[in-house]
């Protein structure tokens, strides 16, 4: 199981921060939009990407501890 969740906290990370850069390059471009999605929206996006991210590593971590 910890492998499953380290797996998945890699995967939402690198999608949380790729969808974060987009975002920001996109708005420091001057586009407020990014197909029909509001630039602001992806951020929020990839935040909550790297929230899950982070949770599921926490999880992974306190999986392995000792009782």
């Amino acid at each position: 199981m910890a492998k499953v969740l380290i797996w998945t906290a890699r995967g939402a990370g690198v999608l949380g921060f790729l969808l974060t850069v987009a975002a920001i390059a996109a708005r420091a471009s001057g586009a407020y939009h990014l197909g029909n999605f509001q630039a602001g929206t992806i951020l929020q996006g990839g935040m909550a990407f790297m929230i899950i991210g982070c949770l599921a590593y926490l999880a992974a971590l306190a999986e392995r501890a000792p009782g």
